[in-house]
């Protein structure tokens, strides 16, 4: 052993080659500031051993997964100068390993991602095993690559190729990649370090050209006009169909790429860090980033909470409808048989068309093959009798969101199931805790909260009851990871978090209707210039304005200090209409079937007539006011909740939100919108807008965060 540190090693083989190592102390390989330290003083010692060539590769699984995430936030706050050192000491790493007076192949073996695929880059040779997983998605953070992967990766796989890789922020296998010439070759993972062996023993005996490999990368691109249009422009029209703007970092990479063509490496890496720089000081790269980091807390919160799980087997499932048959596909298809139980057949019918359509969707798309197609409806059981879901380790109520009628499905399967099966309820309103009152064993009891539809969202809202045991929450929240879900722990309320942070977001769109702005308007304010997947009263039609009517009354009694709505709402009047939204194909808008058969809305004439008598002179507001008066009773009410325990921190609201109601990413979610606003401006904001009642009240415990400038 030649070098050793807490994350490289270097050992000298036969015939005078060295094999540098990653291998950290941690879990996986992350290329941190401390890692790119070890790799520059690992090459100082290789240069000064003068070996005939260098083996790179790893002893973990994978080679290594990117740049550790959790410094740069810090980082992306520190000044210009400072990134731009920091930038410079990577890539003077890099140039080093790329310029080394010898031949280096790189041994790739599953994920080399980010700085990873970067390493891999600046190495003469790639060979990688079946497993590996190459790419730079860096993009997805809202920033691009900076240690030299918009340099080297066009001129390794051509412009073009290069663009998509790092615009999309794909991963590619190890097929994939070969196709393209990022890997030289593809083995089985036991042959590939004698294979990389190989491939070296060759380039040290000029079998290989590897210095003409590194002139390649260090030189211009060679690109012709008509090459440089279809590179450049189109990457550029296409992302324009694809990508928001509010997204900059997909465009820039195409703009960098561009601009460093002509450039030789020295000159193109500035290009480069200049745009790293520009991207990391975006509000939409903190606010992705931030995510990422909650993203993981929230996993990781779930994955010690289920190490605490009792075993399961089986699931069995109340109500086979929409719901009730997104959940017994998602269990089924994630190998947790499910049995599906109602009371006609034509319901049980109806649960296994919504399997069957998902699957096929997979199979469609070559996402799923025809052996696991089958599998996946074998697993799902249909049931018209209780006594059938004796053997479920974990029930899931989803009958219709009536009280009464959950309290007597709850009541009559206990009877039936294990005293140690665990049963839950998939409520979005109606309390746990007085659920929980027609139960012999409410300890076993809790609400497991999916949204619709269920295959696409990856949330789940565990919701914990007063009398629920520690051992029923985690083998709930273990059952909702294997489901492929990302569950967060909330306390039992009306509503939840999700649900109780969404209706008033709904009241402010009313009382904006009512104040005498245009529903179409609205929606427009908060799709283009806030970013939702749709505006309020889109969603509405989506929801369902029946469910809404249903359960604004419900929250409106749980909570009529604040959601008890003094003006006519807009929902009750179409509803009251046969209107009931996209499911009876009329809401605020028409539904129509396009060619494909999807339902598009469209605006509808009648809607006017409809509410034409209950709303305000028509009034224009600022696109800052609509999204004022929207935004500013979810956000607060997001405060209270945490003020109260409901949600436990700021990153798991914000994550809920992100994955339960598509709250625009490059927002981060409520907490991280305060932040970057600064709370004593965000409270100023909203001191404004009080005399619109109680849900525009600022909690006391922001003024107190406010007068003291502290974060969430």
């Amino acid at each position: 052993m030649i070098y050793q540190s807490t994350h490289i090693q270097v050992e000298m083989l036969d015939d005078h080659m060295a094999h540098l190592i990653f291998n950290s102390d941690g879990s996986v390989n992350k290329l941190d500031q401390a890692c790119l330290n070890n790799l520059d003083n690992a090459l100082d010692i290789i240069i000064d051993q003068q070996p005939k060539g260098l083996l790179v590769s790893s002893h973990k699984p994978a080679f290594i997964v990117g740049a550790d995430i959790t410094e740069f936030l810090d980082l992306f706050d520190q000044p210009t100068a400072v990134l731009m050192k920091w930038l410079d000491k990577a890539n003077d790493v890099f140039n080093k390993l790329e310029e080394l007076p010898m031949p280096t192949v790189c041994a790739v073996t599953g994920f080399a991602l980010g700085g990873g695929c970067e390493t891999i880059l600046a190495c003469d040779f790639r060979i990688a095993d079946t497993t590996a997983v190459i790419g730079l998605p860096e993009t997805k953070l809202g920033i691009l690559p900076g240690f030299g992967g918009t340099v080297r990766l066009p001129r390794v796989i051509g412009a073009e190729n290069a663009i998509e890789w790092m615009a999309t922020g794909r991963h590619n296998k190890a097929d994939a990649a070969l196709k393209l010439g990022a890997v030289d070759a593809v083995v089985d993972h036991e042959q590939l370090i004698p294979q990389a062996l190989r491939l070296l023993e060759r380039a040290i005996n000029n079998e290989l050209d590897w210095k003409s490999r590194r002139t390649v990368k260090q030189s211009p691109l060679s690109l012709n006009k008509a090459e440089s249009k279809m590179a450049f422009t189109t990457a550029k029209a296409m992302l324009a169909q694809s990508v928001s703007p509010d997204y900059p970092a997909p465009f820039k990479v195409v703009d960098v790429v561009k601009e460093a063509a002509k450039l030789d490496r020295q000159d193109a890496l500035l290009v480069e860090q200049e745009a790293f720089i520009e991207l990391a000081k975006t509000p939409t790269a903190q606010s992705l980033i931030q995510i990422f980091l909650n993203d993981q807390l929230v996993k990781s919160k779930a994955k010690k909470q289920g190490k605490k799980a009792k075993s399961y087997k089986k699931a069995g499932v109340l109500g086979a409808g929409i719901m009730g048959g997104g959940i017994a596909y998602q269990s089924a298809v994630k190998g947790i048989p499910a049995m599906m139980k109602d009371i006609t057949q034509p319901a049980l019918d109806l649960g296994l068309q919504q399997a069957n359509h998902e699957l096929l969707k997979k199979l469609s798309k070559n996402k799923i093959k025809p052996e696991k197609v089958i599998n996946t409806l074998n697993s799902i059981v249909p049931t018209l009798d209780y006594n059938s879901l004796k053997d479920a380790d974990i029930i899931v109520e989803a009958v219709v969101e009536h009280p009464d009628v959950k309290a007597d499905v709850l009541t009559e399967i206990e009877k039936h199931v294990s005293d140690e099966a665990i049963i839950t309820s998939n409520t979005s309103t109606i309390s746990i805790n007085s659920l929980a009152h027609n139960l012999q064993k409410p300890e076993r009891f809790c609400g497991m909260h999916f949204f619709n539809p269920v295959p696409k969202m990856p949330l789940v809202e565990v919701i914990q009851g007063e009398s629920s045991s520690k051992e029923t929450i985690a083998t709930i929240c273990s059952y909702a990871q294997k489901m492929g879900k990302t569950p967060i722990v909330v306390q039992d309320c009306t509503g939840f978090f999700v649900n109780r942070v969404l209706f008033p977001y709904f009241y402010g769109f009313n009382e904006l209707l009512f104040a005498g702005a245009h529903f179409t308007e609205i929606d427009k304010v908060m799709e283009k210039e806030f970013g939702w997947p749709m505006g309020p009263a889109h969603l509405l039609d989506v929801v369902g304005l029946d469910t809404a009517h249903h359960a604004q009354s419900i929250m409106a009694d749980a909570y009529p200090d604040r959601m008890k709505q003094n003006n006519k709402n807009a929902v009750d009047i179409l509803f009251k209409a046969d209107r009931f939204g996209k499911k009876n194909q009329f809401g605020f808008y028409q539904y129509k079937k396009n060619k494909k058969g999807q339902l598009k809305k469209h605006k509808d004439p009648a809607t006017e007539e409809i509410l034409k008598d209950h709303l305000g002179p028509a009034h224009n507001f600022s696109h800052e006011d609509i999204i004022a008066r929207c935004m500013l009773p979810m956000i607060l009410e997001s405060v209270r909740c945490l003020d109260q325990g409901i949600i436990a921190s700021p990153a798991e609201a914000d994550i809920a939100l992100l994955y339960g109601l598509g709250f625009p990413a490059f927002r981060g979610g409520p907490f991280t919108y305060i932040r970057q606003m600064g709370i004593k401006k965000f409270v100023a904001m909203a001191d404004k807008f009080e005399s619109l009642g109680p849900l525009y009240h600022i909690p006391e415990s922001m003024r107190h965060f406010a007068s003291s400038n502290t974060d969430y």
